[in-house]
């Protein structure tokens, strides 16, 4: 892909991540492809990242997310983001690097590098029955 093809290309794929619908989120990946959500472990294949992204739906809504910077050369694109979302009710700001690894139009690997810690400082308490 050429360059300018491919920031155009993670655009559609960021704004789909925050449609979060699994069917659309997996079409823009290979069959072999990888997602490391660091610090979580890498998800293999286009069904598992299917299933992932399906059940971490259930429990966040994802918001818009904020591109800070996108660079590509050829089929490797860097992004800098804050990804928002909400849990139970509480808006979530991540701070993210990603790294996207294109081949033939879609995605083959996808890492992000983010703070844990700081997501589990952001989230709301879980309220138990009483």
């Amino acid at each position: 892909m050429e360059t300018s093809e491919s920031i155009k290309f993670i655009r559609r794929f960021i704004e789909a991540c925050v449609r979060a619908d699994p069917d659309e989120f997996a079409g823009y990946f290979t069959d072999d492809a990888v997602w490391w959500n660091s610090p979580w472990p890498p998800v293999k294949g286009r069904d598992a990242i299917r299933e992932t992204l399906r059940r971490g739906a259930q429990a966040m809504q994802a918001l818009p997310w904020e591109i800070l910077h996108i660079v590509a050369d050829g089929d490797l694109v860097l992004t800098e983001r804050i990804d928002n979302f909400t849990v139970r009710g509480a808006r979530i700001r991540v701070p993210c690097m990603g790294i996207f690894e294109l081949r033939d139009g879609k995605i083959y690997a996808w890492r992000d590098y983010w703070d844990l810690r700081q997501f589990e400082r952001q989230m709301p308490p879980e309220r138990g029955i009483t």
